[in-house]
């Protein structure tokens, strides 16, 4: 049989079978379980995402407190070295060494020198309608 073109297999007559014609009707139990699949794989996925979210966020914003940390510390560091800076250029010392140095200044001499005191603040009205009212025979 080995020259035989008539193919071997399901036709079992020896008769070859042509199965172009055959339309396949759709199985309706099978799209319901494909659809029933789907819809438990949704359920699953959707139960992953919602169980993954609050854990996802939570790491997120754990990362990002320790980056605000991180930038306080450094801005606190700042600040100190700021502040450090800004009292040694507000030096007395200093200020004074650079007058006579770059500004040719001096130190007047002591007649030259005038004091001005200032005036104390005027009371507020309430400290003053609280004074005990002065009698018009002690005044001058």
């Amino acid at each position: 049989m080995t020259g035989d073109p008539r193919p071997v297999g399901l036709s079992g007559l020896g008769k070859a079978i042509d199965n172009s014609g055959v339309v396949r009707e759709r199985d309706p139990r099978a799209s319901r379980d494909l659809r029933y699949l789907l819809l438990v794989v949704a359920l699953f996925v959707g139960g992953m995402v919602l169980y993954a979210w609050p854990h996802f966020e939570l790491r997120q914003t754990g990362l990002f407190s320790d980056r605000l940390q991180r930038e306080k510390e450094r801005l606190v560091e700042e600040n100190r070295k700021l502040q450090l800076e800004k009292a040694s250029l507000e030096s007395l010392r200093r200020v004074e060494s650079i007058a006579r140095r770059d500004l040719g200044l001096r130190t007047p001499p002591a007649q030259d020198v005038v004091v001005v005191e200032r005036a104390p603040a005027p009371l507020a009205p309430e400290a003053m309608a609280a004074l005990p009212a002065a009698s018009p025979e002690s005044r001058p």
